[in-house]
């Protein structure tokens, strides 16, 4: 990664972050709270069942009891399952990882420095409103923008 090496050191900056946390500021939901493509329009899986993999799959989609399909050979050791709309995409899957934001407000951090480090190890500041944190940012410009000249 290029960056501008700043005029100043990194004793003199500081890092503005808002940060909205997985954990506290995200839920998980169903794929028909998120309404995603594979809930709302159905998906096909295919499987190679010539693979050991692809035996597993086929063997997990015929014994899952939770989802209709319709299955079809395709090709010499390809099957391809039909899954109709309105059914939960497989859990594990990047496609069943639905997230909502909670409203939760983010967290607004300021930090002493900047990418090369926080050398008079300055506290974190947590601001309780974008206000504040605006402010600070606004008048810390204005110090380097003295400080520049």
């Amino acid at each position: 990664m290029s960056r501008i090496v700043p005029v100043l050191g990194p004793e003199h900056y500081k890092s503005y972050s808002w940060q909205q946390p997985l954990v506290t500021h995200w839920r998980a939901v169903t794929c028909e709270e998120a309404r995603c493509g594979a809930w709302r329009d159905g998906w096909v899986t295919v499987v190679d069942t010539a693979t050991e993999l692809g035996q597993r799959q086929a063997a997990f989609i015929r014994a899952d009891r939770s989802r209709q399909h319709r299955e079809e050979p395709s090709g010499t050791s390809l099957v391809s399952f039909t899954f109709p709309p309105g059914q939960q995409f497989f859990a594990g899957s990047p496609k069943h990882e639905h997230r909502k934001p909670k409203g939760y407000p983010p967290v607004l951090l300021v930090t002493g420095g900047d990418w090369r480090g926080n050398p008079r190890n300055i506290p974190v500041t947590v601001h309780r409103t974008a206000e504040d944190w605006v402010d600070d940012f606004a008048t810390h410009q204005e110090m380097l923008a003295r400080a520049q000249r």
